[in-house]
């Protein structure tokens, strides 16, 4: 009679705790959790589309859900970071909505039956949430914490597909020969700064590929005086700076790009968003005023990807062409 009585108990314990018993690999992620992660994971959703989804298809990976994408697949942004940074082509199928910018919907990400969840740190606070679900995984996104590829050599590990990523990073060798072949003279000390214009300016840190690129050929970036305390490059994706302070930037290559929360990107909206934000910019700015400067989609070059990085170079060998 006892033993009745104890098997729904049991059962329970089982439920709350689904992943217990499963067999794979076991991980420890970015904050320090035990995670056992199967082997070939093959439904995989993300919490982040471009930090996380977009590095995952960009080495051949398989996504079956993403946060912030419709339930069709399409994108709930401004901008579609899968269409931009890899091609509209690139995906057969498109992974579905698992609910709007900061409204996880739980009852949608359960139905898509993940075998795998990743997360960013940010996932933090509902971690416990998720991994009732299914394994999740959190990996770091932020800069200070991770720069570049990091990320995606990161997840390659995660899903086993080091090969995959092995295979584009031969690419990404490829095209990086090439622009420092165009680049009319040696980059080593020569000093760069990546600037993107939201309501405000601020200064690019680590955690894309346009940074990686640019330290890849060669550049070092340029010391900031006057940020403030606790505003240094290496805090957030990106921090502010005050016009007074873009004016005097003068490092040898000044990267400038337009919000990629909208949709004009190119050099023309982004020189009038700073014709709004910094009037007279364009006079005073000595890059600006020697050709020091390089226009970049940053929708394209955001993302912690090798596409991203490519689109980078891309944009400088047309810059060392003019």
């Amino acid at each position: 009679m006892k033993r009745h009585l104890l098997l729904p108990l049991v059962l329970s314990a089982q439920l709350a705790a689904p992943f217990a018993y499963a067999e794979g690999r076991t991980l420890t992620d970015d904050t320090g959790r035990a995670v056992v992660v199967p082997e070939r994971p093959q439904r995989v959703v993300v919490t982040h589309d471009p930090l996380l989804g977009v590095p995952i298809l960009d080495i051949g990976g398989r996504l079956v859900g993403s946060y912030g994408r419709t339930d069709d697949g399409g994108s709930l942004a401004a901008v579609d970071f899968i269409d931009t940074v890899l091609g509209k082509d690139a995906v057969s199928e498109r992974p579905k909505g698992v609910g709007p910018s900061g409204q996880m919907d739980f009852e949608k990400l359960r139905a898509l039956d993940p075998d795998l969840i990743i997360g960013s740190e940010y996932n933090s606070g509902i971690v416990e949430q998720l991994a009732q679900i299914a394994p999740t995984y959190l990996q770091n996104t932020g800069t200070g914490r991770v720069r570049g590829f990091e990320v995606q050599q990161s997840l390659a590990g995660v899903l086993g597909m080091e090969d995959a990523f092995a295979a584009r990073m031969s690419e990404y060798q490829e095209s990086l020969a090439e622009t420092r072949a165009a680049l009319p003279a040696r980059t080593e000390g020569q000093s760069y700064l990546v600037v993107i214009a939201h309501d405000d300016l601020r200064l690019v840190g680590e955690t894309s590929g346009v940074i990686q690129a640019m330290e890849d050929l060669g550049y070092a970036r340029a010391k900031v005086e006057g940020l403030g305390e606790g505003k240094g490059l290496g805090s957030n994706f990106a921090v502010p700076l005050s016009p007074e302070l873009f004016m005097r930037l003068d490092p040898d290559v000044l990267v400038l790009m337009n919000s990629y929360t909208g949709t004009e990107r190119d050099e023309t909206s982004t020189r009038a968003k700073l014709d709004r934000i910094a009037p007279g910019w364009a006079r005073f700015l000595r890059p600006e005023t020697e050709g020091r400067t390089i226009y970049i989609d940053s929708a394209k070059v955001s993302t912690p990807s090798i596409a991203s990085a490519e689109h980078a170079l891309e944009a400088v060998r047309s810059w060392a062409a003019d």
